[in-house]
């Protein structure tokens, strides 16, 4: 095996890290998702030393809240041949949970390294970079070392080969190659926080990393000469893959199961008994449907649960759930911003540049004057602050204007928020003055918007070239052809079924609003990869509201009435306030659009109170606390963003409209009878569960183990070069959530760390057909990384629960979904 190709096999076993400016959320394991869950847990242990597990406490108040079923449990531990009472069995997993984590010999290295590490993968914040960077990692150390007092002259440091590999083979070369890859899984799991956040950034050869280049192979080349400076043994340690579970690892998945059962068991039967209520109603209706005073599509996001079933309370609205970046995977380039954002799950690949062209020159002037004004003087301020000539002399002039502004961020946060909102609206947003680039733009000398002077499209732009025909954006085109416009409008309203339009059809993308928050990127929308959703719903209602378009899907059996209006709109899911993009809305829907904007408001109020009183505070003034922690720079839990979520349901919204799933439920629109063919179930199983997978696995571990695959303590936390965050004053980046996106107490949970339970509307064979063309779909579910039944309303709307080998155990109709003795139900 070549050093590269041990290397490669060696980095699976960490999970890839994104910059907290562009919070991904993805399962810390996923290198062990090819193996099962409990087998993964006890490897993962080995090499990282994090528990796989909710502690026996966690557990413990689960039976005492009845959120564990004890005659699930009963039989959980029966499957197991495991005897005893709860309580019992729970003070032997305390006797055994003693879990030890020394330091290990390499800590003066992990120092050295981590710094820098830092200075290296800094992205702007330092105001002194580190030299060399473009040479790459590898080179950019190999010229600093020599000045580093604090690197012993010895061993291979003392002169450091050209090439990463020379140096990582040199190290290696008085031990075996079959302990390479052993020794590189050892050296990749010392510090998986860095080391993920090498992989995901040369994964991703963005801006960054072409300009400053870094590669596992020098990394680890770096680690090593290092270690061999230092003198530490590279011999490895046994292979964690021959530690074999437990009896504590045995009850802690029994636990674990029951407490999924059981929850997964109430959703299963309420969804059972819509679906046959459902079809009793359409019976007696004749299916006919009224139309609704307005359709709005939220992001499959847990948090949209909550304001849509709020919403819906107040009027004839219909609302749907849909992966937030609409089905349009594009890379986005806001009007003034400096880099463009891929507004898409990391799972695709953008296929689209989307950019930001004024429409309104008088607006786009007032917008340039206040925003540049603004800009001049932060630069003015942070270069007056951080210049060691100037940063004393400023805190003595400017103090006492900074206590000011500190108490009163401080004492009154929401006056602030509604100082700052005042300001906010003074200043012309983007989507005031600015359209989407919505049509697949060729350049032309005659065009303003390939003139040089333009500053979204710059000659010295090599994301906006001139001379390229098609006027693409590196590999990318700008805008959509008719054909694709058409292709994404027909995609979505097929995935989720649709066949009546209102006269108002909004797309809702969701963003979030936090001050003082290194985590905020963690609470905008997961479907476009830790950003906001408004510009892919902004796009989205653009290409419908193309006449061309809505022809052709007219021609796609999709009859858009000639009064339907397609609008876009922002949830703030921190202050549950809802935005609307509407300045094209003709007048002869003003009555429409008002009448939402008014239940809008009512149901933010109601929706506010129900997530405040979650939090511990008065529900009853809850718009104005979601406005307080969004502006209080001190708030460690501004808002609880998914935490909680355990389910995925796929079908259509009136099966859960009248259920209140807490929210905890992703929600995706599916109608089965519209997919004949089920490829509109195909998209769904393959993109936004497993996308929900990687959300929920994160979550979970992030609970479970939060020092090892969390992000610890904001109160303890340090931002470093706006890539990740430290705990304390150096060491390895965290990867996780913080503790106050999880716990309620440092005690006790609010996230239940429960595996993802998915539930589906649609005849089962048609899920299985999905399942059995995806390995890798049947090999997640096989590997117990997420539960999956199915509700099939053609079979008198029993439930089918997924075991393994593509077969499924049908569920009794009982009052506890008991499995049913009758045979399983098996792919042909």
């Amino acid at each position: 095996m070549s050093t590269e190709r041990a290397v490669e096999k060696a980095a699976t076993t960490v999970g890839s890290v994104w910059p907290i400016h562009s919070f991904v959320t993805a399962n810390p394991l996923a290198g062990f998702e090819d193996v099962p869950f409990g087998e993964a847990v006890t490897q993962a242990s080995g090499l990282l030393g994090g528990r796989g597990y909710p502690t026996p406490e966690t557990f413990r108040a689960a039976l005492e809240r009845g959120r564990i079923d004890p005659e699930v449990l009963d039989a959980e531990l029966a499957d197991r041949g495991l005897e005893g009472r709860p309580e019992t069995l729970l003070e032997r997993m305390d006797a055994d949970d003693g879990q030890e984590r020394s330091d290990t010999d390499a800590e003066r290295v992990d120092r050295v390294l981590t710094k820098w590490l830092s200075a290296f993968l800094d992205e702007g914040k330092a105001e002194w970079p580190m030299p060399n960077r473009e040479e790459g990692f590898y080179g950019a150390f190999r010229s600093v070392v020599g000045h580093d007092g604090r690197i012993p002259d010895e061993g291979v440091v003392a002169d450091l080969p050209e090439s990463p590999i020379e140096t990582i083979e040199s190290v290696l070369e008085p031990h075996p190659e079959s302990q390479w890859v052993p020794v590189f899984e050892e050296q990749f799991a010392a510090l998986p926080g860095w080391v993920g956040l090498i992989k995901q950034r040369a994964d991703d050869d963005g801006a960054w990393q072409s300009t400053y280049p870094v590669t596992l192979e020098g990394y680890l080349a770096v680690r090593l000469a290092l270690l061999d400076a230092f003198g530490v043994d590279l011999e490895p340690s046994a292979d964690p893959g021959d530690t074999a579970p437990d009896t504590t690892d045995e009850l802690s998945e029994a636990f674990l199961s029951a407490w999924e059962a059981t929850y997964r068991r109430d959703v299963v039967e309420r969804v059972a008994a819509e679906s046959e209520a459902l079809a009793e109603s359409d019976r007696i209706a004749g299916g006919d449907a009224d139309r609704p005073d307005a359709q709005l599509v939220f992001c499959i996001d847990t948090r949209s649960e909550v304001i849509r079933r709020h919403l819906e309370a107040t009027g004839e609205y219909e609302t749907h759930g849909y992966a937030g970046f609409f089905g349009v995977p594009i890379e986005y380039r806001g009007y003034d911003a400096e880099v463009s954002t891929d507004a898409c799950p990391p799972i695709l690949d953008p296929k689209h540049r989307i950019t930001e062209t004024p429409t309104n020159e008088g607006t786009r002037a007032s917008h340039d004057r206040w925003s540049g004004l603004g800009e001049a003087a932060s630069e003015v301020l942070e270069r007056v602050k951080t210049n060691p000539a100037t940063a004393f002399g400023f805190v003595e002039s400017a103090g006492s204007g900074y206590a000011l502004a500190l108490a009163a961020r401080t004492l009154v946060p929401g006056r602030v928020f509604d100082l700052l909102d005042g300001v906010d609206d003074a200043v012309p947003d983007d989507d005031e003055f600015c359209e989407p680039t919505v049509d697949r733009r060729h350049a032309d000398a005659d065009d303003p918007r390939a003139h040089a002077d333009d500053p979204h499209a710059n000659v010295d732009d090599p994301h906006a070239n001139v001379d390229d025909p098609h006027a693409n954006a590196g590999d990318l085109p700008v805008g959509l052809t008719r054909e694709e416009k058409v292709e994404y409008a027909a995609t979505a309203f097929e995935l989720m079924g649709w066949e009546t339009f209102g006269r108002l059809v909004v797309f809702v993308g969701h963003a979030s609003e936090t001050a003082n928050n290194p985590y905020g990127s963690s609470l905008d929308c997961g479907a476009c990869a830790g950003n906001p959703g408004g510009p892919n719903a902004r796009l989205l209602a653009a290409v419908c509201n193309d006449e061309e378009v809505t022809a052709g899907l007219r021609d796609r059996g999709f009859d858009v009435p000639e009064d339907t209006v397609f609008l876009a709109g922002q949830h703030n899911t921190t202050t549950d306030e809802v935005e609307l993009y509407d300045g094209h809305v003709p007048e002869s829907h003003s009555d429409d659009l008002e009448r939402l904007r008014t239940d809008l408001a009512t149901a933010r109020e109601h929706a506010a109170a129900e997530r405040t009183a979650s939090m511990g505070a008065d529900g009853s003034a809850g718009v104005r606390e979601t406005e307080r922690r969004a502006a209080d720079w001190a708030e460690t839990r501004p808002e609880w963003g998914l935490a909680g979520n355990a389910g995925f349901v796929v079908g259509p919204r009136d099966l859960t409209s009248d259920l209140d799933l807490d929210g905890r439920a992703f929600l995706h629109s599916y109608d089965w009878s519209t997919d004949p063919d089920g490829d509109a179930l195909e998209a769904i199983l393959t993109g936004p569960m497993v996308v929900t997978q990687w959300i929920n696995a994160q979550y979970y571990f992030s609970t479970v183990d939060n020092a090892v695959y969390g992000g610890g303590s904001k109160v303890t936390q340090n931002p470093v070069g706006n890539v990740g965050v430290y705990q304390g004053n150096g060491g390895d980046l965290m990867s996780g959530l913080p503790l106050q996106s999880l716990m309620a107490a440092d005690d006790e949970p609010y996230h239940q760390p429960l595996r993802l339970s998915t539930v589906v509307h649609a005849p089962v064979e048609r899920v299985t057909d999905v399942l059995g063309d995806h390995e890798e779909l049947s090999e997640l579910l096989d590997n117990d990384w997420l539960s999956l039944t199915v509700v099939d309303p053609t079979k008198d709307h029993r439930a089918f629960h997924y075991e393994e080998a593509l077969e499924w155990t049908p569920l009794s109709g009982g009052p506890r979904g008991e499995a049913a003795t009758a045979p399983t139900v098996a792919d042909d």
